[in-house]
């Protein structure tokens, strides 16, 4: 991977989402992932319940944030997925990591699982109005919109990588 250009600020702290599933979307996943609804089985099959997501401008700096937070000696690295090296058939790309941090309780320490995703500014447009158009077209999507979409995500990804001068880890 080459170096991105010298940046301070790798980060677009005005775009970085965080927060937790909503109970709704946890009970639709415990239902296709079979999960019993007792604590311990939420916690060992739905891993995504805290979450947070961080915008960077180029590519490398998705790739360098990451470094820098699972080089960190309190952070477990449990999974990655790198969809930005293998992007999802439709053209959907992020650099996702599920962590364990520690979180400081009162009575001692709590490992807790936490899900990262990384994108690019142009990344985050497109999942968002894929987004978007899953939730208009509730699941029946026309083939050319799907096209589309995926034609989209292959020119925002060359264009990103062509702005960084930065191609996907290998």
């Amino acid at each position: 991977m080459k170096s991105s250009p010298t940046c301070t600020r790798p980060i677009r702290s005005r775009t970085s989402r965080r927060g937790s599933k909503k109970p709704d979307s946890i009970l639709e996943k415990m239902g296709r992932k079979g999960c019993e609804p007792t604590f311990e089985s939420i916690a060992e099959k739905i891993t995504d319940i805290a979450g947070i997501r961080v915008t960077c401008s180029f590519i490398s700096d998705v790739y360098r944030v990451f470094d820098l937070l699972t080089g960190q000696t309190d952070v477990k690295v449990v999974e990655v997925r790198d969809y930005i090296a293998e992007p999802k058939p439709n053209g959907y790309r992020s650099l996702h990591a599920l962590i364990e941090v520690p979180v400081f309780m009162t009575d001692g320490v709590v490992p807790v699982l936490v899900e990262v995703q990384w994108r690019t500014i142009a990344m985050d447009f497109w999942a968002s109005l894929e987004h978007k158009i899953h939730y208009k077209y509730r699941q029946d999507i026309p083939d050319s919109l799907v096209e589309g979409l995926r034609q989209a995500a292959e020119t925002a990804g060359e264009s990103t990588r062509r702005w960084n001068g930065c191609t996907p880890r290998s």
